[in-house]
């Protein structure tokens, strides 16, 4: 065997392997769970109203669209702790979480709890959402 065929043959071999590996790496790294930090501001007088949404039904749907409940939070503080509410969730990936809320989104059932939970009135004004890594420390990943 001559060694251009060999070097060549060999250079393919790299180039695909690279290739192999470098979408194996991407798709690991595109699968990398990730945490969505959310904050709701309830009008006045209606965090009471979104707390029930969550306890009875927000969270189930949550679930059967593949999002994890990490937890829920209200602030301690004045004027926060009147109307604000803060929770984690987790999903396998961004990918994962762009799907899954738009299944949540879709489903009947939420929408049908979103409209009796606001027969009396809106009860979310403002939502922030945050996407976080977690740090090679963290205890959570």
């Amino acid at each position: 065997m001559t060694k251009k065929p060999f070097v060549l043959a060999c250079s393919v071999l790299v180039f695909v392997g690279g290739f192999v590996v470098g979408n194996i790496v991407r798709a690991q790294s595109d699968s990398k769970r990730v945490f969505e930090l959310r904050t709701y501001t309830a009008p006045e007088g209606k965090l009471g109203d979104l707390d029930k949404r969550f306890r009875d039904h927000t969270m189930r749907i949550f679930k059967k669209h593949g999002m994890e409940n990490v937890g829920y939070w209200h602030p301690q503080d004045a004027p926060d702790s009147a109307n604000t509410l803060i929770y984690i969730i987790s999903h396998k990936s961004r990918d994962a979480a762009k799907a899954s809320w738009a299944a949540f989104q879709a489903d009947p059932d939420w929408q049908r709890v979103s409209t009796e939970s606001q027969v009396n009135g809106r009860i979310v004004s403002k939502v922030v959402s945050v996407f976080m890594d977690p740090t090679d420390y963290s205890p959570i990943k």
